[in-house]
């Protein structure tokens, strides 16, 4: 006999998420037992690494609110990616010892169908990477990073790149995969520390604090020449500054808007640059891209991803009854690079 620790979705949080919105619960919880009643076309598997997302924000609402991926149920565990190993399996498609990626429920042990399972990992390919990886530098950050700028922001060497939130999961990697495209790459983040890291390891040309310096005035000054791809995460007030400095035939993929998260809103002005500067304005979830671009992807993360001079910072957690910390923390900017909880 053992114990298993769930995190439940306690309440619809209003305005920022806080620990009132979660409840960690632990029961007895016994292997054979839980094997013995594993479904079909299943698998049981004990949570190694999980991951948390600021997209979650948004599933922690009413279920009758409709989005682009479902609402969390109360009462219920939370859910997202994560990584564990295979303890009993009733599906073809996955045996005993197998290392998994997927779609898990916050819970130190989870039962699963193999519908939610998108691949195990640690095969020969590539045997010897830590699973935590396949969260991050082979996961889906890196991937939303690399479909955004790569094939909807058309990167052109010489260029300007401007990344919001930009020591993030997703911003941390864009920008680096811009250095490699001959870009000129300016961040934005919300602390001197993050700018420090963005510049001095991850290479960046320039970077900014926004909460010491006003948007448009420090974007004017790091980017003389205007900014032809801006890699959009955050929204708001940063948007509009960036609107004013965009070139002529300029690309704004926008993966996110984290400032409204909260149901905080923001009236945009500056729109009608997108028209006299004929702006592409595109929004997109990674999920669009897998079909016909995964493969390039991992093809180029293994080429220049692993080659010992790309970084990956990742801020860990130990212990699945920190995840509500972690989260809040991370919706707050406490972290660098990808959030992860290590179980």
């Amino acid at each position: 006999m053992t114990t298993n620790t769930k995190v439940l979705f306690k309440s619809i949080p209003e305005g920022a998420a806080n620990l009132a919105n979660f409840e960690v619960v632990s029961e007895p919880f016994n292997i054979q037992t839980a094997a013995a009643a594993l479904q079909p076309n299943s698998v049981l598997i004990k949570v190694t690494w999980l991951s948390v997302d600021p997209y979650m924000r948004g599933r922690m609402r009413k279920p009758e609110v409709a989005s682009y991926s479902a609402a969390f149920t109360l009462g219920q565990p939370f859910m997202g990616h994560g990584v564990g190993i295979v303890v009993k399996s009733t599906s073809e498609k996955f045996a005993e010892g197998d290392v998994v990626l997927g779609i898990l429920p916050w819970g130190n042990y989870v039962s699963v169908p193999e519908a939610a399972i998108t691949r195990k990992i640690n095969t020969a390919d590539a045997p010897d990477l830590p699973h935590e990886t396949y969260l991050g530098l082979l996961g889906m950050p890196s991937f939303t990073a690399y479909a955004g700028l790569v094939v909807l922001g058309k990167p052109k060497a010489g260029e300007t790149l401007f990344v919001s939130a930009a020591a993030g999961a997703v911003g941390q990697v864009v920008g680096q995969i811009g250095k490699r495209f001959g870009l000129r790459v300016v961040g934005s983040c919300g602390t001197d520390e993050k700018v420090d890291h963005l510049v001095n390891r991850l290479g960046f040309d320039a970077a900014f604090n926004y909460n010491k310096h006003p948007i448009r005035e420090k974007l004017a000054e790091l980017c003389p020449n205007g900014i032809d791809i801006y890699f959009e995460n955050v929204g708001g007030e940063t948007l509009e500054a960036v609107l004013t400095l965009m070139n002529v035939h300029g690309r704004i993929p926008v993966c996110g808007m984290i400032s409204q998260y909260d149901g905080a809103g923001y009236g945009v002005k500056n729109l009608f640059s997108v028209i006299s500067k004929r702006i592409t304005l595109q929004g997109f979830l990674v999920s669009d891209f897998y079909a016909d671009h995964h493969d390039a992807f991992l093809k180029w993360m293994f080429e220049h991803g692993l080659d010992g001079t790309f970084f990956y910072e990742q801020t860990v957690a130990n212990g699945i009854e920190n995840v509500p910390a972690a989260f809040i923390g991370m919706m707050d900017g406490k972290n660098i690079g990808k959030q992860l909880i290590k179980l």
